[in-house]
């Protein structure tokens, strides 16, 4: 069975830090560099930055936080996300969607989590596994709630995103 892969990651550290900006949805979309090395790698040319516009994409817009599949076939997300410590932070929550910028098929979130806080900073991993398509892109979108549910911007550390796409996917 072959794999085609895409792997994401960002960190305060070596970047610069991440404006946490909430959408209409309530979470914020994470943005990733166009860089390879480390962790980083695209060899299908998933995260493109000519994908999904007119004009090139730039790290930090929000289309740097698209996965655009290269394959049809079984998807297997993986995701990171480190919070830095804040006591406002009463729920983290991840999820993971498709079509998060309305570009194609429509927005279409799916696998939320959220957790309570433990204390200090927030170190979370999270897995989904799930149909992709090409023309469809996928993003991981972030939420920090406060008391009376309000969105807290608390600082990201870090944060990976990854896609697998089993591309032999067997039919009776």
């Amino acid at each position: 069975m072959s794999l085609a892969i895409c792997s994401l990651k960002w960190e305060a550290a070596h970047t610069g830090a991440q404006t946490i900006t909430y959408d209409s949805d309530g979470y914020h979309l994470v943005r990733f560099p166009y860089v390879t090395g480390e962790e980083q790698y695209d060899p299908w040319n998933m995260h493109d930055p000519a994908q999904g516009g007119d004009s090139a994409s730039t790290f930090p817009d929000a289309r740097s936080g698209l996965i655009w599949p290269s394959h049809d076939g079984w998807g297997v997300l993986s995701a990171m996300v480190f919070w830095e410590a804040d006591s406002a932070g009463l729920e983290y929550r991840a999820r993971y969607v498709r079509d998060p910028l309305n570009l194609s098929t429509g927005y279409n979130s799916t696998a939320t989590t959220d957790i309570a806080p433990t204390r200090g900073g927030q170190y979370r991993t999270y897995m989904w596994q799930m149909f992709v398509h090409p023309g469809t892109p996928l993003g991981l979108k972030i939420s920090v709630r406060g008391a009376g549910d309000v969105k807290v911007s608390t600082p990201l550390m870090l944060a990976e995103f990854k896609l697998a796409i089993h591309t032999d996917v067997k039919t009776p």
